[in-house]
């Protein structure tokens, strides 16, 4: 009776990721091995000709490896500036803790391409900080901020850098304090308390953290095509534009599921190589 009721429980939920999730996932991954059509969006039969275009154009493979790129570097970006403010925050004697708590929420309550069109401001040729440096007699020139993988990295880690604080946040709140200091109290310094005791207890919201922040920059879509224009694609803009612009459907599924078969194959190579435990 009770297994009844749990199933009725979970059935919403199940038709929901049924429906929105599994669906759509298996219509890509069909769609990647169809043949691509003249006018329409398949033609008759299947092929691995879509992935064969694929890993055989050095444009799109380093075009992927770049995306890969961008998504690492954005994580490790996050985590350095992320891990000291969750660090803070965990504190329960922080005053104004509330203040900072919704400073850090605060580019989540605003659109993603606004905040895109923001950096744009602040980081063109004619932007606020070119404009500044060149204002304080520190440049010549512009500096090249924009449409390269500098900006992009520049923007992807402001839009998601709450997406790191706060799993970590989370873990850190978690610790309990006497352990840290146990620890003082028998002759450990601050650096050897966080590295030998605190960051390995914080280390499931670092994980959470850097998974989470990397397959959303990898997949982030808006930031590096406003910022990184024709200049600079990304895996996720060539997927829209095969899709939308050029009508290759098929092309465009490939290329999908080649960048989640990378990202989830790098996401599994973290786990193991930080021996995260699937609970």
């Amino acid at each position: 009776m009770r297994q009844r009721y749990a199933f009725l429980l979970l059935l919403p939920a199940g038709i929901l990721l049924t429906v929105f999730l599994a669906i759509p996932y298996v219509s890509v991954f069909l769609s990647a091995f169809r043949v691509p059509g003249e006018g329409t969006p398949y033609g008759d039969g299947y092929t691995l000709g879509n992935f064969a275009r694929i890993f055989t154009d050095w444009f799109y493979i380093g075009q992927a490896l770049n995306t890969m790129l961008i998504g690492a570097v954005t994580t490790l970006a996050t985590l350095i500036i992320g891990l000291p403010v969750a660090f803070q925050l965990a504190r329960p004697e922080l005053r104004l803790r509330g203040l900072f708590y919704g400073i850090v929420l605060s580019p989540l309550l605003v659109g993603i391409v606004i905040r895109s069109y923001g950096w744009t401001i602040l980081l063109g040729n004619n932007g606020v900080i070119n404009r500044t440096l060149r204002g304080w007699g520190w440049i010549d020139g512009p500096m090249p901020l924009m449409y390269n993988t500098l900006g992009i990295v520049i923007a992807l880690t402001h839009v998601f850098l709450p997406f790191m604080i706060l799993p970590i946040m989370s873990a850190v709140q978690g610790i309990d304090p006497s352990v840290a200091s146990a620890a003082r109290s028998l002759g450990a310094r601050r650096l050897s308390v966080i590295r030998r005791i605190l960051l390995p207890l914080a280390m499931p919201g670092i994980q959470s953290g850097c998974i989470l922040v990397f397959v959303l920059a990898l997949s982030s879509y808006v930031t590096p095509a406003l910022i990184g224009g024709l200049r600079v694609k990304t895996t996720a803009v060539t997927v829209v534009d095969a899709m939308i612009d050029t009508f290759q459907w098929p092309f465009g599924a490939a290329l999908a599921l080649t960048l989640s078969v990378l990202g989830g194959a790098s996401v599994l190579l973290f786990a193991r190589a930080t021996r995260m435990k699937w609970k």
